[in-house]
């Protein structure tokens, strides 16, 4: 039996704050450092100038996951695949959703006064260990590292799974898998490199889901106020006249 619309939201709440959980879970276990540990040293991070991690998991991504928010805001009004099936309000709130969640963690990151790990002087570099928990802080490095911006080219999709799961359900799970995928690919690559901790990833992983989640129950809502007020607005039948 499928479930009801609030019967939806109270799953995908109980799934936010549990994912919530799980990322102040790792924050309080202090795992940050210990995770960059095993990829870096006293002299930096061997991984960071890797061939395939700068110019193929890096620059190129950068550029597929523009491409992406490029083609998902052509799709409103020229969809193609998949995106045939959904309406074009639908189109739209996925296209939407992913420039709001890269604008949330783009807007974070540039407030952030947390250094990236290959900043740090136990790696190399001049800045001191602060937790991104200590607001206001400054470590002596550049900032500027926290949440991870360049996971957010994979994560900030994730809202396309809200869009695609009322008439396209298996689609969504397979879109859903792909943006996490990808986003988790992308963080562990900035990890391998010295340029992000796993908390950097995984905060932003959420924000991108919270924020899907939020503007599918928006955009829900909007859509039930204005099938209301169209059965409002639209005239009675009026009965033929006699001829």
């Amino acid at each position: 039996m499928p479930l009801s619309p609030s019967a939806h939201r109270h799953r995908f709440l109980l799934w936010t704050l549990g994912a919530l959980a799980c990322v102040v879970a790792w924050d309080a276990g202090g795992l940050d450092l210990a995770f960059a540990r095993a990829f870096g040293n006293a002299t930096g991070f061997p991984m960071r100038d890797q061939w395939f991690f700068v110019q193929v998991l890096h620059e190129s991504a950068r550029r597929l996951g523009w491409l992406m928010v490029v083609l998902l805001t052509l799709s409103v009004w020229w969809p193609q695949g998949i995106l045939r099936r959904v309406d074009a309000n639908e189109r739209l709130q996925m296209a939407v959703s992913a420039l709001i969640a890269l604008a949330m963690v783009s807007i974070a990151k540039n407030r952030s006064t947390t250094s990236c790990p290959w900043d740090l002087a136990e790696f190399g570099g001049v800045a001191r260990y602060a937790s991104h928990w200590a607001l206001g802080v400054l470590d002596g490095g550049s900032g500027r590292c926290f949440p991870a911006g360049h996971a957010s080219a994979g994560f900030a999709f994730v809202g396309g799974y809200f869009a695609l799961r009322r008439h396209q359900p298996r689609a969504a799970r397979w879109w859903l898998a792909g943006a996490l995928l990808a986003g988790f690919t992308l963080g562990a690559a900035q990890q391998l490199r010295g340029a992000h901790f796993m908390s950097h990833t995984l905060w932003t992983g959420w924000i991108c889901w919270t924020t899907g989640w939020l503007c599918d129950v928006l955009a829900s809502a909007l859509r039930s106020r204005l099938a209301s007020r169209s059965q409002r607005r639209s005239p009675g039948q009026l009965p033929l006249a006699d001829t």
